[in-house]
This record gives structure tokens, C-alpha cells and sequence, in this order.
């Protein structure tokens, strides 16, 4: 594989907002899906809050994922803490999935919160994306309790530590 992960750049934003916010859609079932799915493929609205990493293989945007470091991109979530950083918005195309994108975008995200002195990653991902939380497992990420929301949404929560080694890579 010869996929290179990096920041996006502001003219691959609406790329990338488009290839997330496919990898998103097989889950959508409902209006609070659908003004997320544009939340997804708003990259430029967060690209300037945290760090969007893109994988890109012979020009093509492959997936993305959103790295909070010290902001959140949501006005109403609780501030990060400082140890902490949260992998949001992970997708890879569904016609690239099982090339090991999902992964490298991954190790990216560790090696962007070590460089940052984060020493904690959490992520959220929903009961119905099965093999997002395969790879979470396999990975070593440990569960921590859900986050409910008021009308009953789950996210399941995973957290990791960031292992000193990822530092300076």
C-alpha cells in the first residue's frame, strides 16, 4: 500500500468531506443523521479546530479523520483535558476499506497527539459500526461507559494510552 497520510490542505476539503460523509451514510437511519453526515463533510468548518489527516494514494482521497488536540469542534462537548486527545470523524471510502487506511489514518492521529504531548487517546463510535470497534480491539483501545445522550443515542467510548515510543515519529 502507498497511501500517504497527511494534513488536508484547503482545497481537498470538500474531497474529503465527501468521501467521510460516504463512509458514514450506510449508518444514517433519521434526521439527526442526515445533519450530521453535513457536519462530516463540512471539513473546512473543522480544519481550523483540530487537525484533518487525509489518505491520499496516487491523488485520490481515500478516508479522513479529525484530531482534537486542544479545541473542540462541537461548541457544547466538555473541554478536552490536557493529557487528552479524541479521534473524530474516521472514514475511509467504501470501495478502500480493508486496505489498512483506516489503520494508517490511526497512526497518524498517535503520532500527532505524541508529538503534542497528549498522553491519552479517547474515541466514540456507535453500537452499529462493528468494524470500527474491531479494529478499536485490536488495537488495544479498553472501553469505557458509554455516553448516552437525552434521546437515548449510545456512543461507545474507547480510550488508549499513547505509547511513549509513538513520541518524535
Amino acid at each position: 500500500m502507498t497511501v500517504e497520510v497527511r494534513p488536508a490542505q484547503p482545497e481537498e476539503y470538500e474531497e474529503a468531506g465527501r468521501v467521510t460523509a460516504l463512509a458514514y451514510r450506510e449508518f444514517a437511519d433519521g434526521e439527526s443523521w442526515d445533519r450530521y453526515l453535513d457536519l462530516i463533510a463540512d471539513v473546512g468548518a473543522r480544519a481550523h479546530v483540530g487537525v484533518v489527516l487525509i489518505a491520499v494514494e496516487d491523488g485520490r482521497i481515500l478516508g479522513s479523520a479529525t484530531l482534537e488536540l486542544d479545541e473542540r469542534i462541537e461548541d457544547d462537548d466538555d473541554p478536552l483535558p490536557p493529557d487528552q486527545a479524541e479521534i473524530r470523524m474516521l472514514g475511509v471510502d467504501p470501495d478502500q476499506r480493508g486496505r489498512g487506511v483506516a489503520r494508517a489514518l490511526m497512526d497518524a492521529c498517535f503520532a500527532w497527539a505524541a508529538r503534542a504531548g497528549k498522553t491519552r487517546m479517547l474515541l466514540h463510535t456507535t453500537q452499529r459500526m462493528e468494524a470500527a470497534q474491531a479494529m478499536y480491539e485490536a488495537m488495544a483501545f479498553e472501553r469505557l461507559p458509554d455516553r448516552v445522550f437525552p434521546d437515548g443515542f449510545v456512543l461507545l467510548t474507547y480510550e488508549r494510552a499513547i505509547p511513549p515510543e509513538t513520541a518524535g515519529t
